[in-house]
């Protein structure tokens, strides 16, 4: 791992060494410097993960930080099931366009793919792209799938879809070159509520049949 500083109150955790193993790098810092924070160990006023960085901002003192950081024992990733974080389980209709795409570049067939989904656990690795959207983790990184050549104008909201090793539902209809598999009526992100987004880092998440 390497501490780089970001502007004058910032940090930035690079895991980009640690290869195939970096989702779940990247998830057990995230959890350790929240739970450091809740703590009183750290000082930072957003902690935010990326797919192989973590972000520290609002830190008062970024090198008397990094040097802190630098002397915790080494952080290794636990098995999703025994972190305890909150299990979200998202009601999905299979019907997505895409499926017979996804099934061909997985080798297998709809209900395959199907199998599949409905038998992962995901987890939040990081939010982007939209406010709501989460990136979800869970999938062998053999079956990445590519982004369409040419993206949709406009995904309707509550689609669930994949690209590369992730999967992701649509907030909010927006234009997005995702493969789409299915779709779920549950509402991920609202202003009104607190928080906002029902996704947010570390969440575990099941794709049900609706």
């Amino acid at each position: 791992m390497r501490i780089r500083p970001v502007g004058a109150h910032a940090l930035l955790l690079d895991f980009i060494d640690h290869g195939a193993e970096v989702a779940a790098t990247v998830e057990a810092w995230r959890s350790e410097l929240w739970h450091r924070r809740d703590r009183g160990d750290l000082v930072a006023t957003e902690i935010v993960p990326a797919a192989a960085t973590v972000l520290l901002d609002g830190v008062p003192d970024p090198v008397a930080t990094a040097g802190q950081i630098a002397r915790w024992p080494p952080v290794l990733p636990a098995h999703p099931a025994a972190t305890g974080a909150d299990l979200l389980e998202v009601p999905v209709s299979y019907d997505g366009e895409d499926l017979p795409r996804v099934a061909e570049h997985w080798r297998t067939d709809v209900p395959g793919v199907l199998r599949r989904l409905r038998q992962t656990e995901f987890r939040v690795a990081f939010c982007g792209f939209a406010p709501g959207f989460g990136y979800l983790t869970g999938l062998p990184a053999e079956l990445a799938v590519p982004r369409l050549a040419t993206p949709r104008p406009r995904v309707p909201a509550g689609s669930v879809a994949l690209a590369g090793p992730y999967a992701g539902i649509y907030p909010t209809a927006s234009p997005g070159g995702w493969l789409l598999v299915g779709r779920t009526g549950l509402t991920l992100f609202d202003v009104r509520a607190d928080p906002p987004a029902r996704l947010v880092p570390g969440t575990r998440v099941r794709l049900v049949p609706a």
